[in-house]
């Protein structure tokens, strides 16, 4: 028998879950202009090549909208990071399912995924160089190296998570071992792979500046590396929180309403 919710009970949760995400909204605003007030009283007790003033940093900003090279400068740096993650995770899902698989591969190989999370991605920047030279590949090529283990961590755990019934009864039908991997342990591990590949976006983020302030020729953290030989701090503010904004805008926007979507049948476990 199916009981039907009252529709006074549904209009009360839709108007709670709207009072709830103003409340964070509020906050988060709040935060903000904290932020803002501790950055503003503390550039006037600093010279401005140390610690310019929001007011000096945002009209930088839309100087530095209004040059040619902002939007190619912002493109090239988030195609290196977007390549990057793309290849990422089609190595480390598919590695993933098949060392939480077979226990015996996970074994051999786990001292390597040790050593691939334990290298800085600032050498792996160096090694890059060294391999790729200034080119695009350099870039790409870190990113890789910094989010292809976290997500090929994060699905092998999820791996631990497929239910023993299930791969029972897949022995017992003889189900062969694509289908098991596609069929059961697919699903399983899809929120925790989006949950690593959130992770790498991160991190990708972080990482693709370093990396292309050492070895590129464009993108944002050349422009980092220009402002600051230059003493451009104003600059440097201005291109870090382009960055920091986008990164912000990607999650919330993108990123959160796509796994809620996805996930919507996972129920929150509430304490």
């Amino acid at each position: 028998m199916l009981v039907k919710t009252p529709p006074r009970l549904i209009r009360r949760t839709r108007t709670s879950g709207a009072g709830r995400r103003a409340g964070v909204l509020l906050q988060r605003l709040a935060l903000l202009a904290l932020a803002l007030a501790a950055w503003q009283l503390g550039s006037l007790h600093a010279p401005s090549f140390v610690l310019p003033s929001p007011a000096r940093v945002w009209h930088t900003w839309l100087g530095l909208v209004a040059t040619p090279s902002f939007a190619a400068d912002l493109g090239i740096t988030l195609g290196r990071i977007g390549a990057g993650l793309a290849l990422a995770a089609l190595v480390g899902l598919p590695l993933g399912l098949l060392l939480g698989a077979s226990p015996r591969l996970g074994r051999f190989f786990e001292p390597v995924l040790t050593v691939t999370n334990t290298v800085s991605s600032a050498i792996w920047a160096i090694f890059a160089l060294i391999w790729f030279g200034l080119s695009n590949w350099t870039t790409i090529f870190v990113v890789f190296m910094t989010a292809m283990p976290l997500i090929l961590t994060n699905v092998w755990q999820g791996t631990r998570t497929v239910s023993a019934e299930h791969l029972e009864l897949a022995r017992t039908f003889r189900m062969p071992r694509h289908k098991v991997l596609t069929k059961i342990y697919l699903p399983t591990i899809l929120p925790a792979f989006f949950s690593g590949a959130r992770l790498a976006i991160g991190f990708g983020a972080r990482v693709v500046l370093v990396a292309e302030s050492l070895g590129a020729s464009s993108g944002i953290g050349y422009r980092l590396r220009q402002a600051a030989d230059l003493v451009q701090t104003d600059q440097v503010f201005a291109w870090t929180l382009t960055l920091v904004a986008l990164m912000i805008g990607l999650e919330t926007l993108v990123l959160k309403p796509a796994e809620q979507r996805l996930f919507a049948w996972k129920k929150a476990t509430r304490p």
